[in-house]
């Protein structure tokens, strides 16, 4: 498996500044674009810093990306067969939270990302992360709260949930067990 865990900072740092510098944006653009302080964007560029999976799903939505773009980019994939030894992984510094992208390309609708939520993990991601995509959450095995909006559901494993409009959304696995679930999106 191809693992960006390790080369996070030096694959992502790369990637935020290229896709930064091919617009024209000064730091503070992005900053100011994304929501994200000018100083950690600096330090994640530097590598002195690895960003959050929050952070992260604001810079690629400054980008008019998803996450999942973001990091294929970091990843230089985009084959249309992507084997399972070749799937990046990527793990949230600060929940341990880890995300496997399955499926992505630039020129197909839609992606298909596993994740595992460790016991007792919890991440928030905010409304704009779900501009411009739809998407539907199957849980292989564990449980999982997610808040949508306001809007609580508690799932098994085998529940499936397709989200509503964009909302924030909390994904809370407040078991003592891992839980490990699917995530399908579409660009619309």
């Amino acid at each position: 498996m191809t693992s960006i865990i390790d080369d996070t900072g030096t694959l992502i740092a790369r990637r935020i500044r290229l896709e930064r510098e091919a617009r024209g944006w000064s730091l503070a653009d992005l900053a100011e674009r994304a929501g994200v302080a000018k100083a950690t964007i600096s330090k994640i560029e530097r590598e002195e810093a690895s960003p959050t999976a929050v952070v992260l799903v604001r810079l690629a939505r400054a980008f008019d990306l998803t996450l999942a773009g973001l990091l294929l980019r970091a990843e230089d994939g985009g084959g249309r067969l992507i084997r399972a030894a070749d799937q990046p992984v990527w793990r949230d510094p600060e929940t341990g939270y880890r995300r496997r992208q399955v499926f992505s390309r630039p020129d197909h609708p839609v992606e298909i990302v596993e994740v595992e939520m460790p016991a007792g993990g919890r991440v928030t991601l905010p409304s704009d992360s779900y501009a411009r995509i739809r998407q539907a959450l199957w849980v292989l095995s564990g449980r999982l709260v997610l808040t949508e909006g306001g809007t609580r559901h508690a799932l098994e494993a085998g529940d499936c949930l397709g989200f509503g409009p964009p909302a924030e959304v909390t994904f809370a696995n407040v078991t003592d067990r891992p839980c490990r679930y699917v995530v399908a999106l579409a660009r619309t």
